[in-house]
């Protein structure tokens, strides 16, 4: 089980890696635009392209990391009114389904990052459109495991 640990322990470090290294790109970049356009009349054509899809791993490293730390979006009206076995019953539930939403998404994704894999197209600077996309079916996979073991792995407090 250490080792187990140890492996998640390095994936979150990736993740939380991964995700300054994008917002800090992104940042350089869009003050990159800036100064060049107000300062030199000029400006690099892929910069917006780049910063777009910067946006979309943003997002998806964002809610990786909000799904691990357990800071997701809920509408948890429900559990506020139940009694406390309820409430893990209906946490579970929510999982469940969070957990489907997840994989039909990872699916969908894939097939996305398929499509454009076999157009061949591009998105800027000679880099093809289903590099950019690949964060969607991992993305979605990640948080479809996360869901997925709230489902099955007791609660901490069952542990204890």
């Amino acid at each position: 089980m250490p080792a187990l640990k140890v492996l998640l322990r390095c994936l979150h470090q990736i993740e939380n890696s991964a995700l300054w290294l994008a917002l800090a790109t992104m940042l350089a970049l869009a003050l990159l635009q800036i100064v060049l356009r107000n300062f030199f009349d000029m400006g690099l054509l892929w910069i917006e392209s780049f910063l777009r899809i910067l946006v979309l791993w943003l997002a998806m490293l964002g809610a990786m990391i909000g799904t691990r730390e357990r800071n997701h979006i809920r509408i948890d009206l429900l559990s506020r009114l139940s009694s406390r076995q309820a409430k893990r019953w209906i946490g579970k539930g929510n999982a469940l389904t969070a957990a489907v939403v997840c994989l039909i998404a990872t699916y969908a994704s894939t097939e996305l990052v398929l499509f454009e894999y076999q157009d061949g197209l591009t998105a800027f600077a000679e880099v093809p459109v289903w590099v950019c996309q690949i964060i969607l079916p991992v993305g979605f996979l990640v948080m479809f495991l996360r869901f997925a073991r709230e489902v099955v792995v007791p609660d901490r407090e069952d542990l204890e």
